[in-house]
């Protein structure tokens, strides 16, 4: 194979030889060579002509000598205009820089919620990790959850922070019509907590909560089913002994304060502001109910990741390297700072850095210590899925039958992670599949329906 027939060879050559114009030998021989006027490297298609044509000139003039006096002797953007005429540099060059991974779009807009669930998602762009792969990202706070999924459906966000049903949600149609989503990386597991106004103190045990009237931040979400989960292994029946309703994450301490609810299990740092407000106590952290629970997600549209692939790559790999940074917990505090502010999640830093460390107040008078309350792991498990559409059908979501392994492994984009977790540092798991606990109940994802029949609370089919 020639030199210009691989242009990533040309590549790797000329970072290790070569100059920062692409067109001498040498960056010495570039600084020296004062009477050459070097082509200006304005943009990424600009590089990649450049180092197209260098490969060329190198096949033209294979001797270091020859290539040099004719540089010196016409310039290197005659050179450059000389070499097109005989060679098509312009399709080389796009050749090229499809193959070197070129994004297809840099600037991007992805909305989230402002809650530490979406901790990797917005501490990427002021940590500078969507900047490190190329991107230009904005993070647009967003009102609720409906919001969100019709923003990205509408495609006014080429992506989003999700909680990890939506996206099987989104897909199966539960809700909506059908469209096919991916949910290629987990934003954050446990990081949820159950908090009651605090006239509640004394009502610590669940069977005595008939009548409540509890919220959630979505009909579609991890804190309805854990919710449902934990109501219904108390004996309480989640649709006919109390009320569940969607409040929006930040109009919930609000709504406890004003009396119109009586809790609710909600991401952090809502439980934590709840605390810090004095209005409710935390009764039990989401991860006593599902230790290493999943809860909030990375989603894209299947459109957005098959005509996008470089630019979802990077994406991607933006979140993913920020979750490794998220995972040492001697970063935390840094973290905290960065996304406290009011255009992320307008929190004193003190409520969210309580949240991230683990060390917080309770309400009850107690400081915690529990390092993962929350805690980040991209790794989407298709176990994960095949849960949650076992409770989406349990509470009368979806039904009939379901590819459960087929919709898990086709939303739940397992093999991207792992490419990428090894990438940035994280070791990712060899199976898609595992067995997990919940409240003391053993889930196999290879029998869902028995999982599913073995409850004695849940919606008729």
């Amino acid at each position: 194979m020639s030199t210009f027939d691989d242009p990533f060879d040309a590549n790797r050559r000329l970072r290790a030889e070569g100059c920062s114009c692409g067109l001498h030998a040498s960056e010495a021989e570039h600084r020296r060579s004062s009477q050459l006027q070097c082509v200006p490297v304005e943009s990424e298609e600009k590089r990649y002509e450049q180092v197209v044509a260098s490969a060329v000139l190198r096949k033209i003039f294979p001797q270091d000598k020859s290539r040099r006096a004719f540089l010196q002797s016409v310039g290197a953007a005659t050179a450059l205009a000389a070499v097109s005429q005989f060679f098509p540099v312009g399709a080389a060059t796009e050749v090229f820089a499809q193959g070197a991974g070129a994004l297809e779009k840099k600037s991007l807009k992805v909305g989230f919620i402002p809650i530490t669930c979406a901790t990797p998602i917005i501490m990427a762009e002021p940590m500078g990790f969507y900047k490190k792969h190329g991107l230009e990202v904005e993070v647009i706070k967003t009102a609720g959850w409906a919001v969100i999924r019709d923003k990205t459906i509408n495609k006014e966000y080429d992506a989003a922070h999700m909680l990890s049903p939506m996206p099987l949600a989104l897909t199966v149609g539960a809700g909506s019509n059908p469209i096919p989503y991916t949910m290629p990386a987990v934003e954050n597991i446990n990081g949820q907590a159950i908090t009651l106004a605090m006239k509640h103190k004394d009502r610590r045990d669940p069977k005595s909560w008939k009548g409540f009237k509890l919220a959630v931040p979505f009909d579609y979400s991890m804190h309805n089913y854990l919710l449902r989960y934990y109501l219904a292994e108390h004996g309480i029946d989640p649709d006919a002994d109390v009320q569940i309703r969607a409040v929006p994450p930040p109009e919930m301490v609000a709504n406890l304060r004003a009396d119109n609810i009586d809790g609710f299990l909600a991401p952090d740092p809502v439980n934590q502001r709840a605390v810090y407000d004095g209005v409710g106590f935390i009764h039990i952290l989401s991860k006593q109910i599902w230790d290493r629970h999943p809860c909030c997600a990375f989603a894209a549209s299947k459109e957005f990741v098959t005509t996008m692939p470089n630019t979802y790559a990077a994406l991607l790999k933006s979140i993913i390297d920020a979750t490794a940074f998220a995972t040492k917990q001697e970063n935390r505090k840094q973290i905290a700072e960065a996304i406290a502010p009011a255009n992320y999640l307008n929190q004193p830093v003190t409520v969210v850095e309580q949240v991230l460390t683990g060390v917080f107040a309770d309400g009850l008078g107690t400081v915690q210590r529990v390092p993962d309350r929350i805690d980040f792991d991209p790794f989407p498990w298709e176990s994960f899925a095949v849960w949650i559409l076992t409770q989406m059908k349990r509470w009368g979501q979806i039904k009939g039958d379901i590819d459960y392994a087929g919709i898990a492994k086709q939303v739940f984009l397992a093999t991207d992670t792992t490419k990428l977790m090894t990438e940035v540092g994280l070791t990712p798991p060899k199976e898609t599949m595992k067995t997990f606990v919940v409240m003391g109940k053993t889930f196999d994802p290879a029998k869902p329906e028995d999982y599913l029949n073995s409850f004695a609370i849940k919606r008729p089919a």
